[in-house]
């Protein structure tokens, strides 16, 4: 593959409601995006904007968003899903050779939206939304699920939701930093058995966006490369009757092709630090499982030993992850700058010392039907 990189980032402040609308959401990231990179507007020749139509209520909503993603007389794309999503095909335009440059850009206000009834709607209309499963209590039914495959307990997700609030401390951009304890978790009110409130991400609005190029573009920017290494994409099965819902085998199909491309064969030692989609806390254990970090079934003992903490042999999510704020469409595209951020080393209170080469991780669909996995380096 044709080198790929990321020379600008920016991300607005993740908050449970922004007063800014929309359109002032993605200027801001689009405008730090390439303040970062050094550059202005007419140095992209792309533009991908990620949005959602449910969650904007509004039709074709990405064409409301086009100028302020600097679109105007571009050639604009768009796609309706994870940013992470958004930035793989930021990375299949330039290798179309039709570009050398582009801008990829998600928002959402959450708080504009009402979560269940926008989630549910994304189950079959027929036999399963008169239901009432939505996004939650699909991820309850496969918690309980793998529960039951590897022996992981409740108290196993509380350990991922104490590191990842705790972690979110050292980040400016994290909506819910917070020291918790175990019993804080444990005893939060319960949403769907056995998920509790902490074990939930929260209902964010934000916005993220990310400058691409190729090398004939590099001479445009001013900022250091960070090279995509390696990426890959793969999808499940829709209804969740046909999958095998402890076992996440879209993400490892994902994580072989990024890791065949990025030359890696022990993630576990190989990788320097990862940032997840942990949109409920169960969620990191299982992907550490099929990002192969951890054996089947035994991604608890890497929670239990404090392996992927701050200072542990691979850190997770030091930004605070997903469980601290949780614009979604924007969320993979946090991932993805948050691992460039480090590689950078301009992680701040959040680095890992000596970081070269990270890893990011973007999910679509109910309970992680969809998975990209980016490898990012210096």
């Amino acid at each position: 593959m044709e080198n790929i990189a990321i020379v600008g980032v920016g991300q607005t402040v993740c908050a449970r409601r922004r007063e800014e609308t929309f359109e002032q959401l993605v200027f801001e990231a689009a405008t730090k995006a390439l303040a970062d990179a050094g550059a202005e507007i007419g140095d992209i020749d792309n533009v991908v904007t990620v949005s959602n139509d449910f969650w904007d209520g509004r039709t074709i909503s990405s064409m409301a968003v086009q100028e302020a993603a600097g679109g105007w007389h571009k050639d604009i794309s768009t796609v309706e899903g994870d940013g992470a999503f958004g930035a793989f095909y930021g990375v299949m335009r330039i290798l179309s050779g039709s570009f050398d440059t582009a801008l990829v850009v998600g928002h959402i206000k959450g708080s504009e939206g009402v979560m269940n009834l926008i989630t549910n709607a994304m189950f079959d209309p027929i036999y399963q939304r008169s239901l009432g499963i939505d996004a939650t209590a699909a991820a309850a039914l496969q918690a309980r699920i793998y529960m039951q495959m590897s022996g992981a307990t409740e108290r196993d997700f509380a350990r991922v939701s104490v590191k990842n609030h705790g972690q979110a401390m050292k980040n400016p951009f994290a909506q819910l930093p917070m020291k918790l304890t175990l019993k804080d978790v444990l005893e939060s009110r319960p949403i769907a058995e056995p998920l509790k409130l902490l074990d939930c991400s929260p209902i964010s609005d934000g916005a993220a966006a990310v400058v691409l190029s190729n090398r004939r573009g590099l001479k445009r920017f001013k900022k250091d490369p960070v090279w995509i290494r390696g990426v890959g994409h793969c999808t499940d099965a829709f209804n969740l009757g046909y999958r095998d819902l402890a076992r996440s085998r879209s993400l490892g199909e994902a994580a072989k092709k990024a890791y065949k491309m990025a030359k890696i064969k022990d993630p576990l030692k190989e990788l320097d630090v990862a940032e997840l989609y942990d949109a409920y806390s169960y969620m990191e254990l299982m992907w550490y499982e099929g990002l192969g970090l951890a054996p089947e079934g035994e991604g608890k003992q890497l929670i239990r030993e404090g392996a992927t903490a701050l200072g542990g042999v691979l850190p997770v999510n030091p930004s605070g992850g997903v469980l601290s704020g949780h614009p979604v469409i924007v969320a993979g595209l946090i991932r993805l700058i948050e691992a460039t951020l480090q590689v950078r080393g301009e992680a701040d209170k959040r680095q890992v010392k000596g970081a070269k080469t990270a890893l990011a991780q973007g999910i679509n669909g109910p309970c992680g039907q969809a998975h990209c996995v980016f490898i990012v380096g210096a």
